[in-house]
């Protein structure tokens, strides 16, 4: 059998095999161990059973074991920057990658066997390397446009922050009023930052946390202003005030720049699609009778 035929055959057996082995070497009787001591504490503690859930599919751990700890850090981030969707919880993106890859790879490799190449070898480890990576791609392009809104709406939820503060309520109170009437992701990233004060964490670490968890220069920009006003004492209504106006004027440039980006955008669409076209209506007529008139004439 030719070197090649051995290279796609160990490529469908290396990965089965592993996965495999990775079911068969979990520490069941030690698992079984750590669940029963968690659910007697969480008994003991008065929790529900319903509560805490702390068993994991089998595939979820394969999906750890298979994946880099960095990685899955950098995913977690990646997760939490898309506003967590319940949809594609952190477990079922580590299940869904590997077993995306390895579908694609079979069908990729039973695809070359009638006809293998090298070329066609490359194509199907481009084609395997890009389902592992499809979902990241998804997860990071809602991240961003999730950041978008955000940046879109932190003028309006300052101003009316700024409202409530100058009505006599408190920053905490403003926030959680701003958090109630919103709907989009600002709202929703403002009633966790409440929720973790109200569990006991500071508000500064719960303002520094909400700021690294969306990764938006313009709430960053906030958060800073807002714990250097609550460290030195500054009045959190001029606060607000100023960071409303540079957040609106922020706003105002960025849909500046899209203006002027526009016809550089639209070039290219009209040069390539709608001028050959145009041409050809116009210019073809003319053209037709001139070549008409020619072979008339001769």
């Amino acid at each position: 059998m030719a070197p090649f035929a051995w290279l796609i055959i160990a490529l469908i057996i290396a990965p089965i095999t592993y996965l495999i082995w990775s079911l068969i070497a979990v520490d069941r009787r030690g698992l079984a161990a750590v669940h029963g001591n968690l659910g007697r504490a969480v008994k003991s503690a008065g929790v529900g059973p319903t509560s805490v859930s702390t068993d994991r599919p089998a595939l979820a751990n394969v999906g750890r074991r298979v994946t880099p700890k960095g990685y899955i850090s950098w995913l977690d981030k990646l997760l939490a920057r898309a506003g967590r969707p319940a949809s594609l919880p952190l477990d079922r993106l580590l299940m869904l990658k590997p077993a995306a890859a390895l579908v694609v790879a079979l069908l990729s490799i039973l695809v070359l066997l009638k006809s293998p190449s090298p070329a066609g070898f490359l194509l199907v480890l481009l084609v395997t390397a890009l389902a592992y990576l499809a979902p990241d791609i998804i997860v990071h392009s809602r991240g961003a446009e999730r950041q978008k809104a955000i940046a879109l709406e932190l003028p309006n939820t300052l101003d009316q922050m700024l409202i409530s503060v100058e009505a006599g309520l408190g920053f905490e109170s403003a926030m959680a009023k701003a958090s109630a009437n919103g709907q989009g992701p600002l709202a929703a990233e403002l009633g966790r930052t409440l929720q973790d004060m109200q569990v006991g964490r500071s508000r500064k670490d719960a303002y520094l946390a909400m700021a690294e968890r969306v990764d938006s220069s313009d709430l960053r920009s906030f958060v800073r202003a807002v714990v250097q006003a609550d460290t030195y004492g500054i009045a959190i209504a001029a606060v607000l005030r100023t960071q409303a106006k540079q957040m609106r004027i922020r706003r105002r440039q960025r849909a500046e720049e899209k203006a002027m980006k526009l016809p550089v955008k639209v070039l290219f669409p009209l040069m390539f699609c709608i001028l050959p076209v145009l041409f050809t209506i116009i210019i073809g007529p003319a053209a037709i009778n001139i070549m008409d008139n020619y072979m008339g004439n001769m």
